[in-house]
């Protein structure tokens, strides 16, 4: 019932359910319906229980192979565990928390430390506070007929949705399977007082949970959509952006993959200065261990050539380690500045809103692409067209763009890439926004229950991006901006 596929494959679970869960469970039910049609009486008072059934003479033997598969069925619950928080994090169903991936070929081994350690309180806190098989088996009874009915309800979709069978085929599946779990649903009801109502309450706890999460993330990814900044109020400023547009290149993350972010119109409304460069960084991780190096940057252009605005797309997988902000700032440079040489139509791939973007890979991927080269500032011959920007520090050295001979660039490119290498050495920039959510006045009651003090607080709570903990704290600007929801 656990197995999870991530760990096992479809014809294992098949063979070892066919060949051997089955049979012992038949061959163990039966024995006790044996035991119990013959000893049905009970003259001692003695609650009869699975270990009385069994014979004397394997009883021990029995008992260790209880402990064992005690054991086996805990992991399965755990590994079930962390797929289900895993897949209802990545739907935006839970909140952000570390999730390790322990193998490089199969997706579904993970290890959540935060899941483990609540799972090991819980089992103790039930444990210390029933002091009772007896209540412990009411919940554990519960709970099981639960996820059966459930899923026999869940199963009635699928074979309409999935499988496009006959709707009276779903119904009679329902009828016929779930009308015998529902009898034991409701007797499992009668034992609510004396232990079944633990289940429910951890249920009805983590639903309020995912509800909350969902919703306030859903009502802050509505917003990012709905006030986006058009390009017409963007065009209407101009290459300056009404601003002074100082060297450097301003890196602003976001989560959006189209169209230009709600907060990059408040730092432009806010601030008088922005750099002369600007980059919209979004980093998007994968469903593959490894992304290839020369797949791992998609590369656009934001708005006219003039005004130097560009939206990079960096793309890991669950296995990929991110690097030092050194090399990422030097390969993120090197893919603009591959963009900016290559650009060519037939090398796009079309986005939303008519964007167009371009696959760059990092700089020591594509051997034939531009690269950067740092010396003291002595000039040397090469075969590669080079394009260079001096620095206004003489202690600092002075670094370059090498591009290669073919294809020729023309000289608007030419400037756009010196332009870009002025900026790299006066340094980057990563610009952070922090994001409040706030119920918008007039909101009923529950609404703002739930955004103001239920979303605030387990989003304060959870993870950061992993982007986030790389960032070097001394080029961090970080800008909070309130969302009205």
């Amino acid at each position: 019932m656990f197995a999870d596929l991530g760990h096992f494959s479809q014809l294992s679970i098949k063979v070892a359910f066919t060949f051997v869960v089955y049979p012992s469970l038949i061959l163990a039910y039966m024995g006790q319906a044996a035991y119990l049609s013959k000893h049905h009486i009970n003259e001692t008072g003695y609650r009869i229980g699975f270990y009385v059934s069994v014979p004397e003479k394997i009883r021990w033997p029995v008992l260790v192979i209880a402990i064992l598969a005690a054991v086996v069925g805990s992991q399965s619950i755990i590994t079930g565990t962390f797929s289900i928080i895993k897949q209802c994090s990545a739907w935006g169903c839970f909140p952000k928390i570390k999730i390790i991936h322990t193998s490089s070929k199969i997706h579904g081994q993970i290890y959540i430390p935060q899941i483990n350690w609540t799972l090991m309180l819980l089992c103790l806190a039930v444990t210390i506070g029933f002091r009772d098989t007896k209540r412990m088996g009411n919940a554990s009874g519960l709970a099981v007929i639960t996820v059966m009915l459930v899923t026999t309800c869940l199963m009635s979709l699928v074979i309409v949705l999935c499988w496009h069978k006959s709707v009276l085929l779903a119904v009679f599946f329902l009828f016929f399977f779930g009308s015998i779990e529902a009898l034991y649903f409701s007797a499992s009801l009668m034992k609510f007082l004396e232990g079944a109502w633990v289940p429910m309450a951890l249920a009805l706890i983590f639903s309020v949970i995912m509800y909350v999460w969902h919703y306030g993330t859903l009502k802050k990814y509505e917003f990012d959509v709905q006030n986006k900044v058009s390009i017409n109020w963007l065009l209407a400023l101009g290459p300056t952006l009404g601003i002074v547009r100082v060297r450097g290149i301003g890196l602003i993350h976001t989560e959006l993959v189209s169209g230009i972010p709600a907060i990059f119109s408040h730092f432009v409304t806010n601030l008088l200065a922005f750099h002369q460069v600007v980059v919209f960084l979004c980093i998007k991780s994968v469903p593959v261990p490894h992304v290839s190096p020369g797949e791992r940057f998609l590369v656009g252009r934001v708005g006219p050539k003039g005004y130097r605005l560009y939206r990079c797309i960096a793309r890991y997988g669950y296995r990929d380690i991110h690097k030092d902000d050194i090399e990422f700032e030097k390969d993120l440079a090197c893919s603009i500045a591959e963009f900016i040489r290559s650009e060519r139509p037939e090398h796009i791939t079309r986005m939303e809103n008519d964007e167009k973007m371009t696959v760059i890979g990092t700089s020591s991927s594509n051997s034939q692409g531009v690269s950067i080269c740092a010396d003291g500032g002595d000039d040397h011959e090469d075969s590669s067209e080079i394009v260079s920007a001096k620095s206004p520090e003489k202690p600092r050295k002075r670094v370059r763009f090498v591009v290669p001979e073919s294809p020729r660039i023309d000289n608007e490119a030419r400037e756009e890439l010196r332009e870009l290498m002025e900026a790299r050495e006066s340094g980057m920039a990563f610009i952070l926004g922090h994001s409040y959510v706030r119920a918008k006045k007039g909101s009923n009651l529950m609404k703002r229950i739930v955004i103001n003090y239920g979303y605030d607080f387990l989003r304060r709570n959870s993870r950061e991006p992993t982007y986030a903990l790389n960032i070097p704290h001394a080029s961090t600007l970080e800008v909070g901006m309130v969302y009205l929801v």
